[in-house]
């Protein structure tokens, strides 16, 4: 009997991984493209959309050849939210798509959300802020910056749905890949014409909207020929990548929460039911399975701040890891565990980059503080990951207050930070509930992708079907003892942004 597979593909910003996973939630191989990231001016981000699709049919052929005579029945697809990708009437690139993490648009922001009709009415449309980084955004400042370019595009797409189309010459997006480009009504899962039109922008630049797991096209013979897959291979919706990679955690089951500890932190939740976004602190979204919905906080300087400290004050065990083969992030990480939980008083707040969830605050800064002379090393260290997880904790926090009638009974952790046993002990303690890694959270969005093809191809009948396939990895449990001392510090935290906002003010 032939086994089946599903591929994953997530456009990420450094890369494209591929992924190949049979029936049994087995990743048989995955593979990773790199390609160039352009910055042509400060805070200016772009890439260049052909150099995507280089990678995919590379690393597609690749790992084909990792899988043997495993059927491809299915392509899920994943992505870097809120690119911006026009095409013109024979759909070729107007320009190098613009990314994520592109800062130009902070006056164009500020317009859409005036053309609104202020905050409250641009919620109304969206449930969502225009951020700097959504692509509604990107596309007014394309309109305003470069007319010629605008008046030449008739279609503009996410990154993971350029992709689509390369395979298939389908023009579709998802339903979470929408939430994220501010111009979406989450809560009826469609575009916002009235708001687009508001904004001077034509509703026919946006493609079809379909559900993450519904058909959404097929597998072109040219792109057969190109990639090796078989013609006909359906495509599923897919979804970007913040949303289905928790997707890929098991978020799709009630009461688990995912936390990412990257550069960045991310605090998400499966929701079976809209939510609504008071004063737009958090980013609602659709979800992968049809009818549901995503929360998110994301917090700027995570695992951020972690590197941060390395980098400043961690030349001795830099220095000592070179000459031991030890990692230095392992070194910090034996200090912080020789100090006492609550690091002895010191308080660490995370704002090195300004924060976003859930103060909302570009201008905010970071501190250490109840600082004594019976502090050492081990202690700052101990109080940087407190600190983190104090910032992630009061995201949580703000998700519940939303929720009140849900009820978490475990944390989910991923990303690098994800790999110290030290820090999953601290999130356990803070939030006082189980914390759990899982197999597949490494692989991001591919893992994902390639769950919610397998529902489109058939192999699973629902997402729901697909979370007993998410295996357990490791299980850290609080300790009863440490979880008064670390509400008591958490009751500190949360009241030091109060009494230090009025020094970020010039």
């Amino acid at each position: 009997m032939t086994t089946r597979c599903i591929l994953g593909l997530d456009i990420g910003t450094s890369g494209c991984k591929v992924l190949a996973l049979d029936e049994s939630g087995t990743i048989l191989g995955s593979v990773v493209e790199e390609y160039p990231l352009y910055t042509p001016k400060p805070g200016w981000s772009e890439q260049d959309p052909e150099d995507w699709w280089q990678g995919v049919v590379t690393g597609i052929r690749k790992v084909l050849q990792k899988i043997g005579d495993c059927q491809v029945c299915g392509i899920g697809l994943s992505g870097q939210m809120h690119g911006m990708v026009p095409l013109d009437n024979e759909h070729r690139v107007v320009r190098k798509a613009i990314l994520w993490n592109d800062q130009r648009t902070g006056r164009q922001c500020e317009e859409i959300t005036e053309l609104a009709g202020g905050l409250e009415s641009l919620l109304g449309y969206t449930n969502n802020r225009m951020l700097t980084g959504f692509t509604g955004g990107k596309i007014l400042w394309m309109k305003e910056n470069e007319p010629e370019n605008y008046e030449r595009t008739v279609i503009i797409l996410n990154p993971k749905d350029y992709i689509r189309f390369r395979l298939s010459g389908a023009f579709f997006t998802e339903v979470s890949d929408a939430s994220g480009t501010g111009l979406f009504n989450v809560k009826e899962r469609t575009w916002a014409v009235e708001l687009i039109k508001k904004i001077g922008l034509k509703p026919s630049l946006f493609p079809q909207v379909v559900e993450s797991t519904q058909e959404a096209g097929r597998v072109s013979r040219e792109a057969a020929e190109l990639t090796g897959i078989p013609e006909g291979t359906v495509i599923s919706g897919g979804g970007g990548d913040a949303v289905i990679s928790t997707t890929g955690l098991g978020l799709i089951r009630p009461g688990r929460v995912g936390i990412t500890l990257g550069t960045s932190g991310v605090v998400a939740m499966g929701l079976p039911a809209y939510m609504e976004n008071p004063n737009g602190l958090l980013q609602v979204s659709c979800n992968n399975a049809p009818g549901t919905y995503h929360a998110m906080g994301v917090t700027l300087s995570a695992a951020g701040s972690y590197q941060w400290f390395r980098n400043a004050l961690g030349d001795y065990e830099t220095e000592k890891g070179k000459a031991t083969g030890k990692d230095p992030f392992y070194l910090l990480d034996q200090e912080a565990a020789a100090t006492n939980p609550g690091a002895d008083g010191l308080v660490f707040l995370p704002y090195l980059m300004g924060e976003r969830a859930p103060i909302n605050d570009p201008e905010a800064t970071g501190a250490f503080l109840g600082l004594t002379i019976r502090h050492g090393k081990g202690h700052f260290s101990r109080a940087v990951m407190e600190g983190v997880a104090f910032s992630l904790k009061q995201v949580y926090d703000l998700i519940l207050s939303v929720n009140p009638d849900t009820h978490p009974d475990e944390v989910v952790l991923a990303g690098g930070g994800a790999k110290s046993p030290i820090w999953r002990q601290i999130f356990a303690d803070i939030f006082n509930l189980p914390v759990r890694t899982v197999f597949g959270s490494a692989e991001g969005g591919s893992f994902g992708a390639a769950l919610v093809a397998g529902v489109t191809a058939g192999i699973w009948n629902s997402l729901a079907d697909t979370v007993a396939l998410i295996k357990p990895e490791s299980e850290t449990l609080p300790i009863a003892e440490n979880v008064p001392v670390y509400a008591a510090q958490y009751a500190k935290y949360i009241r030091y942004y109060d009494a230090l906002k009025w020094s970020y003010r010039s």
